[in-house]
């Protein structure tokens, strides 16, 4: 079995790897097999999600403190991971925490993003050896001890019946707003139009609807998001959905707001459409923390300035999560720790 020293060291030297110039070369390699595999993945963005996992693994100390807080397993299991493809490295954590544990990883990568998640457990396997004898891909996992998987609220249903015989995380649909007071800075409006545009607003940390005071402009926000333009209006995938969409609310006569590449409008649903932000007004903050307690298990995190409890992220932050940020509150760590057997240290 791999020492937790070894485990830890590992991952420094895998975040040493990113962030090191010399691998500049190497990453944008990486990037460019990625963005050839899906579209959606352009370089600029594959780049972005390596610097974010680079920035969560880069303090040792937190590391090691996150780990030491869990009993080292004493029986490692084989747990069959079935990862997202939406973003680059989506399931990136789970594989850290998979790994870091000390259980073996039995991983079904999204057709989406084979590449990378290849990619990124090679490297890992170079770093530390050891690893090579705890990673297999595979195409069924039902081999598995346990289970973490991620899809849409439809998957979720056949993950719920197909791993109901064994201990098992299973991850649905997830959505992140913001809540804005109107005195945002310039800095808090670029900060909030990188969350909406990231990645093309296809994650579960992308702002999808922003909660604004009564007679709010959104005037400073378009202006803001102009330096977007580019990212988005010539990225076809995207800008397909942005004309599927307007024209769809030209047809029905439905009242919104265009710059030429992000539509708003007014709408209580929760989730929009790509290309899209909805938006509702509220008189007091107490107004939405209320609305927001009672859609919970739908939200990822809530982007604000204001005071919104535990899932409350600074404006530019939704897409840099840190190691406890588990993607829908349930912590991994100890899920894995129960698995297999346990022993104190």
């Amino acid at each position: 079995m791999i020492s937790k020293d070894q485990r830890i060291a590992a991952f420094v030297g895998f975040s040493e790897f990113l962030r090191n110039t010399e691998s500049a070369e190497i990453l944008d390699d990486w990037a460019q097999q990625a963005y050839l595999r899906n579209n959606w993945f352009v370089p600029q963005n594959v780049l972005a999600a390596l610097s974010a996992i680079a920035a969560m693994l880069r303090d040792e100390e937190r590391l090691s403190q996150w780990v030491v807080q869990y009993p080292e397993v004493e029986n490692p299991a084989t747990i069959g991971v079935v990862l997202a493809g939406n973003l680059p490295a989506v399931g990136f954590h789970d594989l850290l925490c998979v790994l870091i544990s000390g259980h073996r990883l039995l991983v079904k990568p999204s057709k989406d993003d084979t590449v990378l998640i290849e990619l990124i457990l090679e490297k890992l396997c170079e770093i530390e050896p050891a690893f090579r004898e705890a990673v297999t891909f595979a195409e069924r996992i039902n081999a598995a001890d346990a289970y973490i998987a991620t899809g849409s609220d439809n998957t979720a249903r056949y993950f719920e019946t197909y791993f109901a015989s064994k201990p098992h995380i299973i991850r649905k649909n997830r959505v992140s707003v913001a809540v804005l007071s109107g005195n945002e800075t310039a800095a808090e409006l670029q900060g909030l139009c990188s969350d909406i545009f990231l990645y093309f607003g296809l994650g579960c940390r992308n702002v999808s609807k922003v909660y604004v005071p009564e007679g709010y402009a959104f005037s400073a926000f378009y202006e803001t998001a102009e330096a977007f333009r580019d990212y988005a209006a010539h990225h076809h995938k995207y800008f397909n959905n942005y004309e599927y969409n307007k024209s769809i609310l030209l047809v029905n006569g439905d009242e919104h707001l265009d710059n030429g590449f992000l539509l708003i409008q007014e709408n209580e649903r929760l989730v929009s459409p790509l290309s899209m932000i909805y938006f509702e007004t509220y008189h007091e903050p107490a107004e939405v923390k209320a609305r927001l307690d009672a859609l919970r298990e739908k939200i990822q995190c809530v982007v604000t300035g204001l005071d919104f409890g535990e899932k409350e992220v600074p404006f530019g932050k939704s897409q840099q999560p840190s190691l406890t940020d588990y993607p829908d509150g349930v912590d991994v760590m100890a899920f894995l720790s129960g698995i297999g057997g346990r022993k104190e240290e």
